[in-house]
């Protein structure tokens, strides 16, 4: 056959053609699929980790009724990850929540709402990696015969370095083997809570469906198993209860956070948030049902499977092995769940470095030339993560009195920063969601392939309503024998709080107040932000991605 020179014409990637629209040059492996972007996600919302975590909490505050609530917050998110999906789609960048507010608002808005995003992803990190210790050690025993102490300080520094080494290796080797890892861990969760329901199932069940109905009369003090007294109040007891699944459903929003490593992410990264979140749902759910039903019979049930231990003691009465397979699924659900954490963290820290926002940016936005991932994100989030690893050896023998606050003896400092996990991430979504809100009415129309159409206002309106109660219901100052004192220790989450935004501020100085930022605002779509950048210039592009460049998918919901 005669050569005539002739090449076939070069199609430019599109993703990596909005992302130079945005002002980056694409530098990472865009090689995630749907289901390794969905992967992502699901494994860090991980319904295994926070079941296995938050059990005794759910129980003890609302008995098995408790369960129902698990789609108040899943329902609520669901129409956040609806608004996330169409910034998503609009601003496929690394970065999300950060990259999402920056955009719609402004340079110093969107540096706070990532700096408090940031710093919840650090310390879930931390607390992920030591709340695997009982686990790893008790499977030590079983396998190896080894007896140590899971309350020993040296055993949980020695095994959460192990762990946050892997973590960091595997993550830093590629996008590829972050999302095959991801993607391991959903088989994994699957089988530990799908698998798990089945065999309690086949086992035999104690209770029929009705007592998934029933309150055990928890919300009487005299019959509680935290002691707890919402005297007689349910409702009391549920606004309590419902934060068992609140610290569940979160972490869906990390599929934005690798988006310039997934293919078609104006599309498919919308679609896995939601898919994470409704699926985690189920998961949840059906395990969740399962240890009810599988409690002993009698009046001290509750209390008699929280002071044996909870899971642990409702999964004592399967065969041996299979504890022994139960305790393996564990430990890979918490270290796939920390490596997504990780992986979205050390991503949105790139963000913020390559747009010069962080004391050290040239350093940390280095891109490793073989495996094309952040690996000094990584590093450096890896180290800040032991710094908080290390707060847990740092625990007051006696009440610590800081003005009006009392920090309670015995319990270590990361205990305190948990709760910040949580709202820290629920403060980042509100402002994100209010910065769509504020963007929208100075006339911003998504260009992305998602879009919410005439539902957007709708939609955001409740959204940030589930946001406010959820986020002062898990906040509140309600005193320690409240039963929000299992993480937020009446005023200290709040005091955390002022402590991270202080030292936001510090940072964001030091920052050179995010000025450089400004030169990477690019999007000419959104009229009337006030803040961004001393040269207008830079903001004055046209955004080349018009409502007309791709398909979209107006007010989907599917």
């Amino acid at each position: 056959m005669q050569d005539t020179g002739a090449r076939a014409p070069v199609i430019p990637d599109e993703d990596d053609a909005r992302l130079e629209s945005l002002g980056y040059r694409p530098q990472l492996n865009r090689v995630l699929g749907l289901f390794s972007n969905f992967s992502v996600a699901f494994t860090y919302l991980s319904p295994m980790v926070g079941i296995f975590s938050l059990f005794a909490l759910g129980l003890g505050t609302g008995g098995p009724a408790y369960i129902w609530l698990t789609w108040i917050p899943v329902a609520g998110m669901l129409l956040v990850a609806l608004v996330f999906g169409e910034l998503a789609s609009h601003y496929p960048v690394a970065g999300a929540l950060y990259q999402y507010s920056k955009y719609t608002v402004g340079r110093k808005f969107g540096w706070f709402v990532g700096w408090f995003y940031g710093i919840a992803l650090l310390v879930t990190v931390a607390s992920v990696d030591t709340g695997v210790v009982p686990y790893v050690t008790a499977l030590g025993h079983l396998w190896l015969g080894w007896n140590f102490n899971p309350a020993s300080h040296t055993v949980l520094l020695v095994v959460t370095l192990v762990l946050l080494a892997l973590q960091t290796g595997l993550n830093t080797i590629g996008a590829r083997v972050m999302g095959r890892v991801a993607q391991f861990g959903v088989y994994v969760e699957i089988l530990g809570t799908f698998g798990i329901a089945v065999v309690l199932a086949i086992h035999g069940f104690h209770h029929g469906p009705g007592y998934l109905t029933s309150t055990l009369n928890v919300q009487q003090a005299t019959a509680n198993p935290l002691g707890l007294n919402f005297h007689g109040s349910w409702i009391g007891a549920a606004l309590i209860a419902v934060l068992a699944p609140v610290y569940i459903f979160y972490g869906f929003e990390s599929a934005g956070d690798i988006s310039e490593e997934t293919k078609d992410a104006g599309r498919q990264v919308p679609r896995a948030m939601r898919l994470a979140l409704i699926w985690g749902g189920i998961a949840s759910f059906v395990l969740t049902a399962a240890l009810l039903l599988s409690m002993p019979t009698g009046a001290g049930a509750a209390n008699l499977t929280i002071q044996n231990g909870g899971i642990p003691f409702l999964l004592s009465q399967l065969p041996h092995w299979m504890q022994d397979v139960m305790l393996g699924l564990i430990i890979f659900a918490f270290f796939s769940c920390g490596s997504a954490v990780q992986g979205a963290g050390s991503r949105l820290a790139f963000s913020y470095a390559r747009d010069g926002a962080l004391p050290g940016s040239k350093w940390i936005s280095a891109i490793s030339e073989r495996f094309k991932t952040p690996a000094n994100a990584l590093f450096g989030g890896a180290l800040v993560t032991v710094v908080f690893i290390g707060l847990e050896f740092a625990s007051p023998t006696r009440d610590v009195k800081i003005w009006f606050i009392t920090y309670p003896a015995n319990t270590n400092v990361l205990v305190s920063l948990v709760s910040f996990g949580v709202s820290g991430i629920y403060l980042s979504f509100l402002l994100t969601v209010i910065g769509s809100m504020i963007a929208r009415r100075r006339g911003w129309i998504p260009a992305g392939k998602f879009t919410l159409g005439r539902w957007a206002w709708p939609v955001s309106i409740v959204a940030v309503a589930y946001l406010i109660l959820m986020l002062v219901n898990v906040v509140l100052p309600s005193g320690q024998s409240s039963g929000r004192a299992y993480f937020n220790l009446n005023w200290i989450t709040l005091l955390v709080m002022a402590v991270v935004t202080v030292a936001g501020i510090i940072v964001f100085l030091a920052a050179h107040r995010g000025r450089e930022i400004g030169a990477h605002l690019t999007d000419a779509g959104v009229p009337g932000r006030p803040d961004p950048v001393a040269q207008p210039d830079l903001v004055t592009q046209p955004d080349p991605v018009a409502p007309s460049a791709a398909p979209r998918e107006d007010g989907e919901v599917r």
